[in-house]
């Protein structure tokens, strides 16, 4: 599969990384994050917003925000391979110990449920879509927005997500698994800037990071060419 994209604007947040000084500095070094580090607070979410949300949601939101006040966004695809992990987490505990279900943690354990309080805290309804695909989440979504572009949306936001993992699950996880939230936006239109084509994969190639702050950190190291592995499929990318 062939896909192209012109990326007219980008926003990210990772422990550590607040602001795109910090992100272009941190593109020219080698692609680590500390885990440890602090993590921003949202400052374009309203605060109520904020604490309903759980980690990687509330960076996700406030992501898209921040490019919605500066950008004209046509439409939006939110993706993220866990999902409302934490919350859904937290309704499976209370269950195994009998004890009752939070009303906001119930509401808010769908997939979908940070790209509709995006939509609702922008007071933008916007057409949307969430995706999840495993360690290919990322490269998927941008199947997903060379969907739109196809169906006449000019500029469409995608944003791939994921939060805290709990530390329930963290034994079961591959080594190289993050488990700290993060939030990667880019707002792409249809064109020949940057350009990719899907191989399969000869094995897991997953990075070490997922697959758009891999894609991130070789965007900001201005690499004219460069790959992101997945669990079936290579993603290698040209740019001019």
């Amino acid at each position: 599969m062939k896909l192209a994209f012109n990326l007219v604007d980008w926003q990210a947040s990772a422990p550590g990384l607040f602001n795109a000084a910090q992100w272009l500095a941190w593109g020219k070094k080698p692609p680590v994050i500390d885990a440890t580090a602090e993590i921003a607070r949202s400052t374009h979410l309203p605060m109520m917003t904020a604490r309903r949300l759980a980690s990687g949601s509330r960076l996700a939101v406030d992501s898209a925000l921040a490019m919605l006040e500066r950008q004209q966004v046509d439409a939006l695809v939110f993706a993220s391979r866990h999902g409302e992990l934490e919350r859904n987490f937290k309704i499976l505990r209370a269950l195994a110990y009998q004890q009752a279900v939070s009303p906001t943690d119930f509401a808010m354990s769908v997939h979908n449920s940070a790209v509709g309080n995006a939509t609702i805290a922008a007071k933008t309804p916007l057409v949307s879509s969430s995706v999840s695909a495993g360690l290919d989440t990322f490269g998927q979504a941008l199947v997903e927005v060379a969907a739109f572009h196809y169906a006449g949306y000019k500029r469409v936001l995608m944003v791939d997500f994921d939060g805290a993992i709990p530390e329930f699950y963290q034994p079961w996880l591959a080594r190289e698994q993050i488990t700290f939230p993060f939030a990667v936006a880019l707002l792409l239109e249809a064109g020949s800037q940057l350009q990719a084509e899907s191989v399969p994969a000869a094995h897991n190639a997953a990075t070490a990071l997922p697959q758009s702050l891999s894609f991130l950190h070789a965007l900001l190291s201005e690499a004219p060419t460069f790959a992101i592995g997945g669990e079936r499929l290579l993603w290698q990318w040209s740019r001019k």
